[in-house]
C-alpha cells in the first residue's frame, strides 16, 4: 500500500480488499479500455471519428473507482474523459463505436451529439456536457435526492483538475459541505486543464487540499494504484453512506496523450515531460504488479492483450459496416413550441 493512500485509513474502511482474481479482471478491463482508445484515434485519423478525448493514464483510477461503489444503487456523473469508467459500468465496445462513428443505435444520443455525450440509461450514466464542471452542482442534486428520500445511494462525480478551478465546483462542494450530501467527489488530476499547467491555475499544491475550506475530508492518492484508488474510494463511499457527508479524492494521473485529437501536447509540453509518462502508464504498472504477486504469467498477460485486441476489432468491423441514421429521423425527440395547426 503506497503512503498516500495509508491516508485514506483514517477514513475508516470496512471493506474487504481486493481478492487477486478481481485485481486481474479489473486489468483486463484496462488493458480492453486500453486497446479501444487507440483504435478511436485512429478512427480519427482516419476521418472516421470526428474527435476523442482520450482516457490513457487515467484507466486505473477510473476503474478502481467503479470496483469500490455500487452500481446496483449508487449514481455516477461523468465527464468526457471517462472511457474506462463506462466501461467498469458496462459499456460495451460497440455502443461506444457507434457513439464515435455517428452510427445509427448510439444508446448515449442517438448518434446527435458529441461522442460518449448523453445519457446511458441501462448503466445509470447521467447526460452531461461539454463544459467544464457543469457535472459538479448537478451531481450535488442528485446526491441531495437521495438525502431527502432516504435512499442508501452515494454520487459519485469525476472531474479533472481544470475543472477544479470553475466557480461551479465550489458552489457544489460548499452546498454538500454544509447539507452533508452522500457523494463524492472524484479527481484525475493530470497537471494540465488543456495547455495550462496545475502551477498556472491554483495557487496550493494539491486539490485535495481544497477540502479543508469546505468542512470535508480531502485525500490524495496515487491513481496508478489500484488497490490505493480503491481503497481510497472505499473509505470514502462507506463515510457517505454512514450519513457523515462528502469526501474529496484527488488522483493522481498522467494524461498519456494530448487533450483530444485536435491538440497538439508539445506545444506546450517539455520533451523531457512527454518522455517521463512512459514511467507513469497504469496498464504497464498494473501488469508488472501482478506479475510480481504471482497473479499474473507472462502467457496470461499476452492472452489478456489478444482477447482485447480480438474485441476491438471485431466490434470495428461490426460497427464501421453499419448505417447512420437515417435523415429523417433528424428531428425525432426534438421539443416543438408549436401548436397541432402549425402556427
Amino acid at each position: 500500500m503506497s503512503a498516500t493512500a495509508n491516508k485514506s485509513s483514517k477514513l475508516g474502511t470496512t471493506s474487504p480488499p481486493l481478492s487477486g482474481e478481481r485485481l486481474v479482471e479489473l486489468y483486463r478491463t484496462m488493458v480492453l479500455s486500453r486497446y479501444l482508445d487507440e483504435r478511436v484515434w485512429l478512427l480519427n485519423r482516419q476521418g472516421k471519428a470526428a474527435i476523442a478525448a482520450s482516457a490513457q493514464g487515467h484507466e486505473a483510477a477510473q476503474v478502481a473507482c467503479i470496483e469500490a461503489t455500487d452500481p446496483s444503487k449508487d449514481h455516477y456523473l461523468t465527464y468526457y474523459r471517462q472511457f474506462t469508467a463506462m466501461m467498469a459500468l458496462g459499456t460495451e465496445p460497440e455502443e461506444m463505436l457507434r457513439g464515435f462513428l455517428a452510427k445509427d443505435g448510439d444508446p448515449m444520443s442517438a448518434a446527435r451529439q458529441f461522442p460518449l455525450h448523453g445519457a446511458h440509461p441501462r448503466v445509470d450514466l447521467f447526460n452531461f456536457s461539454n463544459v467544464i464542471a457543469t457535472q459538479l452542482p448537478q451531481a450535488a442534486g442528485v446526491a441531495l435526492a437521495d438525502q431527502l428520500r432516504g435512499d442508501d445511494a452515494v454520487t459519485i462525480v469525476f472531474f479533472g483538475d481544470g475543472a477544479a478551478s470553475q466557480g461551479d465546483t465550489h458552489e457544489a462542494m460548499n452546498f454538500a459541505g454544509i447539507r452533508k450530501l452522500p457523494i463524492v467527489f472524484f479527481c484525475e488530476n493530470n497537471r494540465y486543464a488543456i495547455s495550462v499547467p496545475l502551477n498556472k491555475q491554483m495557487a496550493v499544491d494539491t486539490v485535495a487540499s481544497r477540502a479543508a475550506g469546505y468542512g470535508f475530508p480531502g485525500v490524495q492518492v496515487d491513481g496508478t494504484d489500484v488497490v490505493a484508488v480503491y481503497e481510497a474510494t472505499q473509505a470514502a463511499v462507506n463515510r457517505a453512506r454512514a450519513g457523515d457527508g462528502p469526501t474529496l479524492i484527488e488522483a493522481s494521473v498522467e494524461r498519456l496523450q494530448p487533450h483530444t485529437t485536435d491538440d497538439d501536447h508539445t506545444r506546450y509540453r517539455s520533451p523531457e515531460d512527454i518522455a517521463q509518462m512512459a514511467n507513469k502508464d497504469p496498464v504497464k504498472i498494473t501488469s508488472e504488479t501482478l506479475r510480481r504477486r504471482d497473479l499474473l504469467t507472462e502467457a496470461e498477460d499476452e492472452a489478456i492483450h489478444a482477447e482485447a485486441k480480438r474485441r476491438v476489432n471485431v466490434a470495428t468491423d461490426t460497427v464501421d459496416a453499419e448505417p447512420y441514421p437515417d435523415t429523417e429521423t433528424m428531428f425525432d425527440h426534438v421539443t416543438s413550441n408549436r401548436d397541432e395547426g402549425g402556427s
